[in-house]
């Protein structure tokens, strides 16, 4: 389940494939109205019975503290009901896989209000070399990577990313939000290891505390 940003996404895998996808952005946050009925959808499409999972994966953040509240509550009831371990897995790794590059480095970025983001760096074959970061942008933001080779940005933060960054090495993918879908081979790997999470203490990883904004109503 993949619920860190507007997209509300459901996938079933077995052995690391994705089988099922349900999702949806709609530009807004439709969790929880959508989560659950993508649930049932993708188990009665995939003409599997809940008791029959062999484990429930969730998106760990960072992200909407909403979204990642909704998700990892619905995890969590499932755990519990189904007596299933719980996976986790770091939201900016599985949006990472969604670009197959030759060489140079992955930066997937999520928005995180004015000029910060959310944002982690992987190398080519998709291997962390600098960790989940809460960071504010300017024109010298990854300046270093830029300056060594092709950098492809992608996610919600790209979008203001690329008017401050203009290096020649800089590659921007638009429109890409992190999926349930590339959660499937991360999860599974982390189940072959036995790589689960204490259902009753697990909290999303928020990065920042939760702020909350006056209505402009």
């Amino acid at each position: 389940m993949e619920t860190a940003t507007t997209n509300c996404s459901v996938s079933l895998s077995k052995n690391g494939e994705t089988i099922v996808l349900k999702e949806d952005n709609d530009k807004g946050y439709s969790h929880a109205e959508r989560l659950h009925v993508y649930i049932d959808q993708v188990l009665n499409e995939a003409k599997i019975a809940a008791k029959d999972l062999s484990a429930i994966a969730i998106s760990k953040g960072p992200g909407s503290y909403t979204g990642l509240r909704i998700g990892v509550s619905a995890a969590k009831g499932l755990c519990f009901a189904l007596n299933k371990p719980l996976i986790s897995v770091p939201t900016l790794e599985a949006l990472a896989h969604k670009i197959k590059a030759e060489n140079g480095v992955i930066v997937p970025m999520l928005d995180a209000r004015r000029l910060e983001v959310y944002s982690a760096i992987f190398n080519h074959e998709h291997e962390s070399i600098r960790e989940t970061q809460a960071q504010i942008l300017d024109e010298h933001a990854f300046a270093e990577e830029l300056n060594n080779g092709k950098v492809c940005f992608v996610g919600n933060g790209v979008e203001k990313t690329k008017n401050l960054i203009t290096h020649e090495n800089a590659i921007f993918v638009e429109g890409e939000l992190p999926s349930a879908n590339e959660m499937s081979l991360l999860a599974y790997e982390k189940f072959k290891q036995n790589d689960t999470e204490d259902v009753a203490y697990f909290e999303p990883f928020y990065l920042k505390d939760f702020v909350a904004l006056k209505s402009k109503k």
